[in-house]
């Protein structure tokens, strides 16, 4: 197939065939494809636009251009993918849940870069801990205990592989079909029955509007549609850090402190953790609505089922389960310094991408594939946005290697911080909820 004719269509903002969508899928995924060229007919998408039925056919293509699972865990694959984030510590939190419920978590994750964290560079601040396993084993522990997390394999969906690479250095990022057909592709070639898309909006978001979010959200729910599977999206703010610890092992232990009970049960985190997990049981058919959904999570959560099943998913991956008795084992970084708030009131606003690249900074982050992260370093935060602060309160607590990146952090974060003397609204958790039926905002006690 002449791919320079394909290029010219949808530079004109035609619609291209299966036929070509699989060619320049194909093409990206064996290298028979120039990357001047694959670029091209990218910025053609950006600028031009696709149909659901071009998308779709886009994502069925990458998805079908390295291996398929297809998983038999005893009930419907379903896993969760975020739009990343800081301090969303999420996956490590609902996935024992949703398993201890009787769901079967078939999690993927990928690694932080940039201002957002990555689920597997956390896990592996847990000693011993395997993020990599052959699909047969991966497979069989989902299938025995119910969830497992790993990376991605690098047979899953190459041409998405390729083409995200491409599309980082051609300005091509933000572009819905784009964004839509890379998710799903993974997730469909991973085996997922079913999916939960939890869709970040705010000053520490891919998506920082309402408007944007609920595009992107309800692009994907119709592919999901068209595709064959069950897609809900939901939208939740990350005006701040969701969790009040930023960085590897500080998040691993405050998702062991969620699941032991040592967290109020309003904390931020866990809302959303038990929200978008009872999403998750009731499109795997293990919780006929929300409402028992909810009271399944809440329960498993308080009897201490969660932290079992996260502790047997540990010692699974080969990692040490006594993490979840004693969370010193995750190490402790050397140097800790208090940010001292500097002036009396309320913590209004916060740069929440700028809080991002303070972490990377420190080391908890990447700025690019090859840098090798400190899994210590990090930040506690000890206010929220809404929180009452006094002059000279310690608001933020700096974990750093020494004390010259502690000291740096420590400016980075607190100019990311905007205080006001007038009372303020703490920020919003969950914004909407997209699904077959169109887009609604969540009832007053769907965070119970």
């Amino acid at each position: 197939m002449d791919f320079v004719s394909i290029i010219e269509r949808k530079k004109r903002g035609e619609e291209l065939s299966a036929d070509e969508i699989r060619a320049f899928a194909a093409g990206a995924a064996d290298g028979s494809v120039k990357d001047y060229q694959l670029s091209a007919l990218l910025m053609a998408i950006r600028l031009n636009g696709m149909t659901d039925r071009e998308t779709r056919d886009l994502t069925l293509a990458m998805a079908a251009s390295g291996d398929m699972l297809r998983p038999e865990v005893g009930g419907v694959p379903v896993d969760k993918h975020s739009t990343g984030g800081v301090g969303d510590t999420t996956t490590l939190i609902l996935a024992p849940l949703v398993a201890a419920c009787g769901g079967k978590v078939l999690k993927m994750s990928g690694r932080g870069l940039g201002h957002t964290g990555g689920t597997i560079d956390k896990m592996e601040s847990i000693p011993g801990m395997r993020t990599t396993m052959p699909e047969e084993e991966f497979v069989r522990a989902v299938r025995e205990i119910g969830c497992c997390v790993v990376g991605q394999s690098a047979q899953l969906a190459p041409a998405d592989k390729r083409l995200y690479a491409l599309r980082d250095v051609t300005a091509t990022v933000d572009s819905v079909p784009l964004i839509a057909s890379s998710i799903l592709s993974k997730k469909f070639a991973s085996g997922a029955g079913a999916i939960v898309l939890d869709v970040k909006t705010g000053s520490g978001a891919l998506m920082p509007t309402e408007e944007d979010s609920i595009a992107l959200a309800s692009a994907m729910v119709r592919i999901g549609a068209l595709s064959g599977r069950k897609i809900t999206a939901v939208i939740s703010g990350m005006e701040e850090p969701l969790g009040s610890h930023v960085g590897n092992a500080l998040e691993v232990k405050e998702a062991i402190d969620v699941l032991s009970g040592r967290c109020d049960d309003r904390l931020p985190l866990t809302r959303v953790s038990v929200y978008l997990a009872s999403h998750m049981l009731v499109l795997s058919g293990v919780a006929p609505g929300l409402k028992q959904a909810r009271e399944m999570l809440w329960a498993r959560l308080h009897d201490g089922s969660g932290l079992k099943k996260l502790r047997e998913m540990i010692a699974r991956q080969g990692g040490d389960p006594r993490v979840c008795d004693d969370t010193s084992l995750l190490g402790t970084a050397p140097v800790k310094l208090e940010v001292l708030c500097p002036e009396d009131g309320f913590l209004a606003a916060t740069d929440c991408t700028r809080l991002g690249y303070a972490a990377q900074r420190l080391g908890a982050g990447r700025a690019s594939k090859e840098d090798v992260l400190d899994l210590r370093v990090g930040f506690v935060m000890h206010r929220r946005i809404g929180d009452r602060c006094r002059r000279g309160e310690n608001v933020c607590t700096v974990h750093a290697s020494d004390e010259k990146s502690a000291a740096r952090a420590a400016g980075e974060i607190l100019s990311a911080l905007t205080f006001s003397a007038a009372p303020c609204p703490p920020s919003r958790l969950i914004w909407d909820v997209v699904d077959e039926n169109g887009v609604r905002k969540p009832g007053e006690d769907e965070l119970g």
